[in-house]
């Protein structure tokens, strides 16, 4: 007939039953395990996540009530509310059938029983047990779908070259599966292009999963990512899928992954590497179908140099690169963003019709913008929210205050200007010790070199 998938254990304190039931049922589901002790069910069931569980109704000898029977069933239901369980007594009183269904019994069998009724029952409450788990499941998925609901639909504006060069490799990339890493300063639009090339994706129709890495304490990273098993920990009250398997046959975005953790790094790897992962307090490996998308505003070259980022991760991690320009480096953007979000701002406010003037522009064009696109936006915000005019001019324009350098600190060393030229030349070339060096002047040993004397 084939086996069931699904983890059976069966608890009486019969042992001949026991030896007679595991013969049965080994054949027909994936894992039947056996006690005779129901002293052992919670020890058992933090050890393993059954999805079924075949309990004697009486264990003391010449006690018939069942009353055992029901505080134990009562004892799984407190521990795993969603695992099925079936009640099996030598003695056909209604009475204490109908209290075991009520106290959360999914069905009952009779000793002696017939086999191919025992299986049928057995099978139907195994379905209902994987039912309880996919709605469980469904719910966490629906969490996430809200979020991707509620989340403001943004595209991606501009028509530089720099731009243009980067959506044309987002539609080429987002036809396959490969991993792209994504980087730049903060406030680009790392999210954005993810975003993006999950949409052109053929997953567009499942969800993108978004994860803020980097604000992951190192407790909850585990129970975050890869999810837990109910009772893995203090506030482990119940089981919980986590974002690898929430975001199965769509897209995981994560972003700040130059901030993990070295150790932590190594668990990512592991499950991005074999698209498997484990719950906290689970033993049973779950396979996921994802397509990865990281991001970092941090340089993950010049990380692995320093023995700070691992650099099999990067390698698994970076089939794609994609680096956005800062919003300085990109020119007329500035103008057509700033006019996105004062058409987007005026509406929301009320303030239809309202413009910047040439002024304006000028001084918004002239702004380095440290804060890149975010910093835009909500400079543009605060001119609708606070100008009086259907014209906005300069001086409703908030920006921060350049610093100036001091003039008594302004001189810096020789050592000082050198590490500020090698970590621009780094920075432009993305990590490229051997390019920076080229346009440096020096070998690329030199250059290493210098690295290790400044650290």
């Amino acid at each position: 007939m084939g086996s069931n998938k699904g983890s059976i254990l069966v608890v009486d304190d019969n042992k001949s039953i026991l030896s007679a039931l595991e013969i049965l049922l080994n054949p027909e589901f994936e894992d039947v395990r056996t006690i005779s002790n129901p002293n052992l069910i919670p020890a058992e069931l933090k050890k393993t996540d059954y999805n079924l569980i075949v309990l004697d109704m009486n264990f003391a000898a010449g006690v018939n009530t069942g009353n055992e029977g029901i505080f134990w069933l009562k004892e799984i239901k407190k521990m795993n509310p969603d695992t099925s369980v079936v009640m099996i007594t030598a003695y056909g009183d209604v009475e204490t059938a109908v209290r075991a269904l009520k106290a959360g019994a999914s069905d009952f069998i009779l000793k002696p029983w017939d086999n191919e009724k025992l299986i049928a029952t057995l099978r139907l409450a195994l379905n209902l047990s994987f039912s309880k788990k996919e709605i469980k499941d469904l719910k966490e998925r629906q969490i996430e779908l809200k979020n991707e609901i509620n989340r403001e639909q943004r595209k991606i504006i501009g028509s530089s070259p720099r731009i243009t060069g980067i959506l044309d490799i987002v539609r080429k990339v987002a036809g396959t599966d490969a991993n792209v890493l994504i980087t730049g300063e903060n406030g680009t639009g790392k999210e954005l292009v993810a975003r993006e090339i999950h949409r052109l994706s053929a997953r567009s129709g499942e969800l993108m999963v978004s994860v803020d890495v980097g604000a992951l304490t190192e407790t909850l990273f585990e129970s975050e990512l890869f999810g837990h098993v109910k009772g893995a920990f203090t506030d482990a009250r119940e089981s919980r899928p986590g974002k690898f398997e929430i975001a199965d046959k769509g897209t995981l975005f994560l972003d700040e992954i130059g901030n993990i953790s070295f150790h932590l790094q190594a668990k990512l790897l592991k499950a991005v590497e074999n698209r498997h992962i484990t719950r906290v307090g689970s033993n049973k490996s779950v396979s996921v179908d994802i397509r990865l998308i990281c991001a970092t505003n941090r340089n993950l070259d010049l990380m692995v140099n320093e023995g700070l980022f691992r650099e099999d991760l990067l390698f698994r991690i970076n089939t794609i690169h994609i680096e956005l320009p800062p919003l300085r480096e990109r020119g007329n953007d500035i103008i057509t963003l700033a006019e996105y979000f004062l058409g987007k701002y005026s509406r929301k406010y009320n303030k239809t019709g309202i413009r910047l003037n040439k002024n304006a522009l000028d001084k918004l064009m002239n702004y380095s913008w440290p804060g890149n696109i975010r910093e835009l936006e909500n400079t543009i915000e605060k001119s609708v929210i606070l100008s009086e005019e259907p014209v906005v001019k300069p001086q409703d324009i908030y920006l921060r205050p350049v610093k100036q350098p001091d003039e008594k600190n302004s001189f810096r060393t020789l050592k000082e200007i050198e590490e500020i030229m090698i970590n621009m030349a780094i920075e432009r070339n993305n990590g490229n010790l051997t390019a920076a060096a080229s346009q440096l002047g020096i070998t690329r040993q030199t250059l290493y070199n210098r690295l290790k004397s400044g650290k």
